[in-house]
This record gives structure tokens, C-alpha cells and sequence, in this order.
């Protein structure tokens, strides 16, 4: 019987010369990928891990000595985990700008003073060359409900400094928004455990 480690040359040799191709293939596409800026990505779909991965970015940058900021729309909680975690890191600014989930909330014109003013927060560090990555987190959801303005919202997004990374997240993301971006994740949802009956955990969902 063949397994996995019985001895092949000749499978060993259609492998070695398949992962040479690629190997050129990649190796070229890393040549040619020549140019330095800021990158704007968004994360958006109805899968579980859009801000998670946003977070994750966000470790990353600080393992690199680079200083961000983090502007949080629609949420209002100051318990999760990644905020008590981040907030200990001096190279990190975090503002919670929200008031809760708008089905709580039951309150547009609120929802639309609190979007304002958290994006006004979001300019002064779009606007300061210090700051090497910012994360809009659930900015797709506001500018979903048109509580701020699509275009001024990419103009802003476009005017930033050279080297800024920026990171957006949330369901929706408008379209034009889609086409603005860098990089899109579409994050699709297959199974959730909120949909078993399975509570909101501490560590794993805040």
C-alpha cells in the first residue's frame, strides 16, 4: 500500500518541478510589486472576524514600533478584550465613538451626532503623519445607513499622508468604497455558534 511517505522519485520530482514554477511565478510577481505607500484595506461581509482581523494588523504594527489609532463606530462597550489589551500600549489611541448597536439605540439622530463626531476623530488622525495605521472599525455599518457622507468620507481616506495604512471595517461596505480600497476581504459566514443558541463570550466574541 502507497502512504503519504513511501518513497516516490518520480512523484518527488513532478512536485520539485511544480514548486519550481511557482517559485518563479511568485518570484517575479515580488520584483515587480516595486512601490511604497499607505495601503487602505477593508474588511467587510457577513462572516465572524472582520474587526479580529483588523486587531490583528493592529499587533503586528506595534511588534514593528509603529504607533496607530483606533476609531470605533456603532460600538459602545469599553469591556472587550482588545481594548483593555490595546489600551496598555502607549503607541496606541483609542476611541470609542459609538452608542451601541442601532437596534438598541432605536435613535438615527443620535446615531448620526455620535458617526460625526467620531469621524471627526478619525480625521485629526488621518491627518497626522505619525501615525502609521488607523482602524475605522464598523465605519461600512454608518456609512451604510448614511449617517456620513460616502465621498467626503473617501475624499478624507485619499488625502491622508503618504505612508498611512488604514483599515476599514464592517458589513455593507458601499460600493464605491470596494473600489477606493487596496485590499477587499470579504468575509463569507458558513456556521456561527450564535445561531446553535451559543452565548457571547468573553475572549472570544469581546
Amino acid at each position: 500500500m502507497t502512504t503519504p511517505h513511501t518513497p516516490d522519485p518520480d512523484r518527488d520530482a513532478r512536485h520539485k518541478a511544480r514548486m519550481e514554477r511557482k517559485k518563479a511565478v511568485v518570484d517575479a510577481a515580488v520584483a515587480a510589486a516595486t512601490e511604497r505607500r499607505g495601503v487602505l484595506l477593508v474588511n467587510t461581509g457577513n462572516g465572524k472576524g472582520k474587526s479580529s482581523a483588523a486587531f490583528g494588523v493592529l499587533a503586528r504594527a506595534l511588534g514593528h514600533g509603529l504607533k496607530a489609532g483606533v476609531v470605533q463606530f456603532v460600538k459602545g462597550r469599553s469591556d472587550t478584550g482588545e481594548e483593555a489589551f490595546f489600551r496598555r500600549h502607549s503607541d496606541v489611541s483609542w476611541h470609542v465613538m459609538g452608542d451601541g448597536f442601532t437596534w438598541d439605540t432605536q435613535n438615527r439622530s443620535a446615531d448620526i451626532a455620535s458617526a460625526r463626531a467620531g469621524w471627526e476623530q478619525a480625521r485629526a488622525l488621518l491627518r497626522d503623519p505619525a501615525v502609521a495605521l488607523v482602524i475605522l472599525d464598523e465605519l461600512n455599518i454608518v456609512l451604510k445607513y448614511g449617517y456620513l457622507d460616502v465621498a467626503e468620507v473617501i475624499a478624507d481616506l485619499q488625502a491622508r499622508p503618504l505612508m498611512q495604512h488604514v483599515i476599514v471595517t464592517g458589513r455593507g461596505a458601499p460600493d464605491a468604497l470596494v473600489a477606493a480600497a487596496d485590499t477587499v476581504t470579504d468575509m463569507g459566514a458558513t456556521k456561527h455558534a450564535f445561531k446553535a443558541g451559543i452565548a457571547a463570550q468573553a475572549g472570544l466574541e469581546f
